[in-house]
């Protein structure tokens, strides 16, 4: 029986939510740390443990057949291979960052000068955007440093909260792109493996509409059901059962978790009481 072999993280950032994300989906691995390779118990997949720079190029060589990569480092792969899933984890972006004491007032301001980065390819594409030249010093790591040793004028790194720029000396002053977790696939997978995938598709999808979602229960009185359901939609429409008490009734929906608290003080001013909100494990559509 062929399995789905996963490219994802050995270590790193995206290491650890790439196995909560698997087993979210109930695919359950052997304890154990140090192994390179992992093959779940119940599910036919293997996981194979890789640096980030190896993952899409694994990939694109049908090493792994599927894989979890930051979108930053599959953009600057450029290899062809197939996203399907943007996994709403590892958010992060790309910026361009210069000493604090620079006065900056544009993209023009790298115009002829040098900047340091470990995304050549791009930050290329993103200059040739900007119509600005500028010189490109590729370097693996630390590349925050460069300013300060004089290597270059600026940098174009990775930021999450950005206090590594600022204990470095730096600001950020362009964001070149954002980045998250993204799942990709080789262009050319055999009917076995494109139907296990299939599965693992639909698991994946069922926990992150969960993740985007709440459930909520509440009581409202009847005379203003019509005004709740209006701001307050489910899948379909929200369940309505009758309550004891005469004139009121029980309404059962799902929300948006980026509307969850402008709808409640909506619903709080319709009359609504007794709200209760629960997290949603997995939502299959």
């Amino acid at each position: 029986m062929s399995k789905l072999k996963i490219a994802i993280q050995k270590s790193g950032r995206l290491s650890e939510k790439s196995l909560e994300l698997l087993k979210e989906c109930g695919i359950k691995f052997p304890n154990g740390g140090g192994k390179l390779i992992a093959e779940s118990k119940n599910f036919p997949i293997e996981v194979l443990f890789l640096r980030d720079d190896d993952v899409t190029k694994y990939v694109e060589q049908q090493v792994a057949d599927i894989g979890i990569i930051g979108e930053n480092v599959y953009l600057e792969a450029n290899l062809p291979v197939n996203v399907l899933e943007y996994l709403g984890f590892g958010s992060c972006r790309l910026s361009l960052a210069v000493s604090k004491g620079e006065d900056y007032r544009g993209i023009e301001y790298f115009e002829g000068k040098k900047i340091a980065t470990s995304y050549p390819f791009i930050l290329e594409q993103y200059l040739k955007e900007k119509n600005v030249n500028a010189s490109i010093e590729f370097i693996s790591g630390s590349v925050e440093i460069a300013p300060s040793i004089g290597l270059a004028n600026g940098v174009c790194d990775i930021v999450s909260s950005g206090s590594t720029l600022m204990s470095n000396g730096l600001k950020e002053v362009e964001k070149v792109l954002d980045s998250q977790a993204i799942l990709i696939s080789s262009q050319s997978l055999n009917q076995e493996k494109q139907a296990l995938l299939d599965k693992l598709l639909f698991r994946i999808k069922s926990v992150l509409n969960a993740k985007e979602r709440k459930y909520i229960l509440l009581n409202a009185p009847n005379d203003k059901l019509e005004q709740i359901i209006a701001i307050l939609p489910g899948m379909k429409s929200p369940t309505i059962l009758p309550l004891a008490d005469q004139g009121w009734s029980s309404l059962h929906s799902v929300i948006q978790e980026d509307q969850f608290w402008d709808i409640i003080d909506e619903l709080k001013g319709l009359g609504a009481e007794g709200i209760l909100v629960a997290p949603i494990e997995k939502m299959i559509y």
